[in-house]
């Protein structure tokens, strides 16, 4: 029975694997959707906040993208192979850890989806609605990262595996 249970961490790999693709396809759709806005403003001459509102949306799935892939990298990561060479900022000791780096991420998603709206001149009339909106969910963000965060200290005591460090 334990060598099921261990193996069925594997299936992880899947999720993790569709992530990264999806990560993938939102950083090429972005960017190609930024191209297409550098071109238009070249081309066409178009206006600041239409150029404003377009470069927002590609940067929007830019960083869509990148929390699909901190979600497959640290998935991962913490079922698979925990040895995975990723950047400091990338690694992911503990759900914790990931879930710290989505909040982050998703933090600057809501606020690009904000300015954006801010900047839009046909929906200037829902810039108060979002604004709420998107303070009530920054707000319930931050208290649940304070709320949830663990001390300092106990995490430098500790390394993977849950063996003391020497």
């Amino acid at each position: 029975m334990n060598k099921v249970l261990a193996f069925s961490r594997y299936a992880v790999f899947i999720p993790a694997l569709a992530s990264i693709l999806g990560a993938l396809l939102l950083m090429f759709q972005g960017s190609v959707a930024m191209i297409v806005a550098i071109m238009d403003v070249v081309t066409e001459r178009t206006k600041l906040k239409l150029t404003i509102v377009d470069v927002l949306t590609a940067v929007d799935a830019i960083l869509l993208g990148t929390v699909l892939l901190v979600i497959g990298y640290g998935l991962y990561e913490l079922f698979i192979d925990e040895d995975l060479q990723v950047p400091l900022w990338l690694q992911v000791q503990d759900l914790d850890d990931l879930k710290s780096k989505l909040i982050g991420v998703v933090v600057a998603i809501i606020s690009v989806i904000f300015v954006g709206i801010f900047v839009d001149t046909d929906r200037a009339e829902d810039v108060i609605s979002y604004g709420v909106g998107a303070g009530a969910i920054l707000t319930g963000l931050a208290f649940f990262a304070f709320a949830t965060r663990k001390d300092p200290s106990e995490r430098n005591k500790r390394v993977r595996g849950g063996t003391p460090a020497a």
